[in-house]
């Protein structure tokens, strides 16, 4: 075997050998160089890739309010503006911006306009329920449900407390609404008007952390002063109560619902078959930029209103207008969105009842208008509607009004 190198390899005391020393710490430089370029090549690159991730951040950051500062909407509460005062949309042909619906040509289907059963009752119900009265009739009996008007004076070991008295202003009670103590209620079931009787109840452990009467067992002098009840619906209720509108009978009283059912589906058929049968070819970009800013500027109002109203009672409603749109409606950008889509659909509406409002060869008297809206509501308040909104704004909601007073006249079936 061939002599072994004594700058290189050298025999340990059990016979092994070992890369010499000096050449050992060259190898081991080599592989620190090697490591520390890997970490410096590797930190380049990472550090390209976080710092090419922040420029994206801010440069979408940068871009988005960019963005959003050339979408924000500057609201205008000038609500003719871009119309002309006979209530048309200046400069612009409506009749070739749009593909206008055949309106004279609707087939109205009877099962979607017709009155529902139980729209009428509800609202014969409700009729009902608005002319209740009270009766001191001594026939008559409690029952649970009913409401009644009792006085009472309340003791706890015959010395009178503090809120157990109705002072004789009387106290309109509904049986079953746990609105008394204990069973209070319960046991006015069955008596009449005119009655006195003693009800014992006794007041919860814990009633409104008032030891006075907390746990206690009270004794309460009742009168019944009244019951209310709601009247039958019959001929005589209806000749009572509705011979001025010419009705006499509940026949006659009934018919009239249907009708006044039948003439809002039918009105609602019609405003939203002329919309979506007709299609927008362009719109007017003025109009609707102004649109826009009167949207927002009504919904400015609506948040106002909310929070003014919310404020009396400590809160705060919303803080800003897109917390109060819904769900898919988060932030600034997204609700600007949605004023385009808003102002695209009122444009619409517009562009379809003016098309229409021209094409019949329909007019309206806005002088008149305003003078029957007057006897409404008030010179003053249409004094007031007129100069804040301007007799575009007013034409253009006559416009409407003309034009579905002309379809509903054209479909209304006897």
């Amino acid at each position: 075997m061939a002599k072994k190198d004594k700058e290189t390899v050298k025999e340990d005391k059990n016979g092994t050998s070992d890369i010499s020393k000096s050449k050992a710490k060259r190898e081991q430089r080599k592989k620190e160089v090697a490591r520390e370029k890997q970490r410096r090549r590797t930190a380049k690159i990472i550090g390209g890739v976080a710092a090419a991730a922040v420029v994206a951040v801010i440069a979408a950051a940068v871009g988005q309010n960019v963005y959003l500062s050339s979408m924000r909407t500057t609201p205008s509460d000038d609500f003719s503006a871009g119309l002309t005062a006979d209530g048309r949309i200046e400069g612009v042909n409506v009749g070739d911006a749009l593909t206008l619906v055949d309106y004279a040509n609707i087939v109205i289907p009877a099962d979607e306009v017709r009155a529902t059963d139980e729209e009428v009752e509800g609202d014969i119900n409700a009729t009902l329920q608005s002319h209740r009265e009270a009766s001191t009739d001594e026939t008559l009996e409690i029952k649970d449900g009913d409401t009644v008007n009792i006085d009472y004076v309340g003791t706890i070991d015959g010395v009178a407390f503090e809120g157990g008295d109705s002072n004789g202003a009387g106290y309109d009670l509904t049986i079953g609404s746990g609105s008394f103590i204990d069973d209070f209620e319960q046991q006015l079931i069955g008596h009449s008007p005119g009655e006195e009787l003693t009800v014992e109840a006794t007041f919860p452990e814990n009633y409104r952390n008032d030891d006075t009467v907390a746990g206690k067992d009270a004794s309460f002098a009742v009168t019944i002063n009244s019951i209310t009840v709601t009247p039958e619906f019959t001929d005589e209720f209806v000749a009572k109560n509705f011979s001025e509108e010419g009705f006499s009978t509940a026949e006659a009283y009934r018919a009239s619902v249907e009708d006044r059912f039948y003439e809002q589906h039918l009105e609602d058929y019609l405003a939203d078959y002329i919309i979506e049968n007709s299609t927008v070819k362009s719109y007017p970009s003025d109009y609707l930029k102004q649109l826009r800013a009167i949207t927002k500027y009504n919904d400015e109002s609506m948040l106002a209103s909310y929070n003014q109203m919310f404020s009396s009672y400590g809160m705060t409603a919303y803080e800003n207008l897109w917390d109060m749109m819904g769900e898919d409606i988060n932030d600034e950008l997204s609700y600007e969105k949605d004023l385009r889509e808003r102002a695209k659909e009122t444009a619409k509406t517009a562009m379809v009842y003016q098309a229409i409002y021209e094409d019949a060869g329909l007019t309206i008297d806005l002088d008149a208008a305003i003078a029957e809206l007057s006897e409404t509501y008030g010179e003053e308040y249409m004094a007031d509607m007129r100069a804040t909104q301007g007799d575009g704004y007013l034409a253009q909601a006559q416009i409407q009004e003309a034009v579905m007073d002309y379809l509903m006249a054209r479909y209304k079936t006897e």
